[in-house]
């Protein structure tokens, strides 16, 4: 910690603010994952269509990744971390509980249900990149790579425990309203820890390293190439200086003279050679999640091969989730122990995917969901640690929202394709491997920049 940071006094242990908020993410997703699990089986009893369904289910994901493209800048101007980071808890706290109306609202049940859904999502968009801001100090205090996993295995542990618990209550009453109705306790738990988190840690950044401190009062302006150094791109010549960052309490920093679309895209105040890392490393998760393509594709394949019962499905889901836990806690381990080389695993991984999850038996599909949840833990925790040592601490929330609008094309246009190719499974297995060779091309050249970038940074000054 900073000699700063040391005078301030500090609520609760590192490990103890990663732990909390990985409680908080499990209740919340044992109420989300909940509700994706059925979404679509409570919009078809309310009357929806396949393709309303469709709809609003990909409308829903593209929310959730897309927006956070405003939510992250947004967050890192205004430096209110905890705001957006409630803000978008509450979101899917209230709204999951409200769908155990929606059967009794006559006409209008099904546009209130898709509406709620939509709700749900938006907050994980609100929510996203400032939660992981939060979470980025603590865990940078324990070891990025172990706290991002912990975090994840909590996580999970809701995704997984959310669907059973759905299950369980709609075989016992023959209904869903009433297992949305339960989840209201979870979400309760949920946003009281929350609190009680914020009023013992208001300002996380009292836990960053007196380098990561420097970093954050930085100006965001590129740095000098070096003889040696791999080319750096020149500073755009319109570009304005980025805005002093503010604390994670909540104070502004000064007002930005920058253009409307300069803030909203915020990669300006990335430094430039920084940027090209990170959006070489962003394109990277774009190919790797494509080849993840969706359970929802998944579920289709289970259900139209009658593979197994449509009440198996949610089984088979929540193994994937576990598995998913699994990978992101070892590897985070990994990362902390050999470096960022373990994320190579991913594109491995996911050239695997479609070949087993749309496969002819029951037992080849569970490989494959086990595959795809191995690979799925990786890509939303470990992964992102990297995202973390690539980016200083004042734009991570920004790079964050673009991550995550990278990571979303790439979901959207996976399923897509996987969706139109599901009569030619081969040639949708070539496509993959292909983007998951050149996603491994991709990640060396990230790994040989950031080396390179962390070799300057380490040298003396001449």
């Amino acid at each position: 910690m900073t000699d700063a940071a040391k005078a301030r006094p500090v609520g609760l242990r590192p490990w103890s603010m990663v732990i909390g908020l990985g409680f908080v993410s499990l209740f919340i997703d044992m109420v989300s994952d909940g509700a994706i699990s059925v979404g679509g089986a409570l919009l078809e009893q309310l009357g929806a269509s396949a393709a309303l369904v469709g709809a609003v289910t990909g409308g829903a994901t593209a929310i959730a990744l897309i927006l956070r493209l405003v939510t992250g800048p947004w967050a890192d101007r205004t430096g209110a971390y905890w705001p957006f980071t409630i803000a978008g808890y509450a979101m899917s706290a209230v709204s999951v509980p409200l769908l155990a109306l929606t059967p009794v609202l006559g006409t209008a049940s099904l546009a209130v249900a898709s509406g709620l859904i939509l709700v749900e999502r938006t907050g994980k968009a609100v929510r996203g990149p400032a939660k992981t801001v939060l979470l980025a100090d603590p865990a940078g205090a324990v070891g990025r790579g172990k706290g991002f996993g912990v975090h994840k295995l909590l996580d999970q542990i809701g995704a997984f425990a959310g669907p059973l618990v759905v299950a369980a209550i709609a075989a016992m009453t023959g209904e869903l309203w009433p297992a949305f109705l339960a989840l209201a306790i979870p979400a309760l738990v949920a946003m009281v820890l929350l609190f009680w988190l914020r009023a013992k840690v208001p300002d996380p950044s009292v836990y960053r390293t007196d380098g990561e401190q420097a970093g954050a009062n930085a100006p965001a302006t590129p740095a000098e190439p070096a003889a040696s150094a791999e080319p750096v791109e020149p500073a755009p010549a319109a570009a304005d200086p980025a805005p002093e960052p503010s604390s994670a309490s909540g104070a502004a920093g000064r007002p930005s003279r920058r253009s409307a679309a300069a803030r909203l895209s915020g990669l300006a105040s990335i430094p430039a050679h920084v940027r090209t890392t990170f959006l070489l490393f962003a394109t990277f998760a774009a190919l790797t999640t494509f080849g993840l393509l969706s359970f929802g594709v998944m579920s289709f394949h289970l259900a139209a091969t009658d593979l197994v019962p449509v009440a198996g499905v949610p089984l088979i889901y929540a193994a994937g989730m576990a598995a998913a836990a699994v990978g992101a806690l070892a590897t985070g381990w990994a990362y902390d122990r050999i470096g960022s080389s373990v994320l190579l695993l991913v594109p491995l991984l996911t050239a695997f995917v479609p070949g087993f999850t749309l496969g002819d038996t029951v037992a080849i599909v569970v490989v494959g969901v086990v595959i795809w949840g191995l690979a799925t833990g990786v890509q939303d925790s470990t992964v992102k640690a990297l995202v973390a040592d690539l980016v200083p601490a004042a734009q991570r929330g920004t790079a964050y929202g673009w991550f995550a609008v990278f990571q979303g094309v790439g979901a959207l246009a996976g399923a897509s394709v996987a969706g139109a190719l599901y009569g030619d499974v081969p040639l949708l297995i070539t496509i993959v491997v292909v983007l998951q060779v050149a996603a491994s091309v991709v990640l060396l050249v990230v790994l040989r920049r950031h080396r390179g970038e962390q070799a300057l940074l380490a040298a003396p000054p001449a």
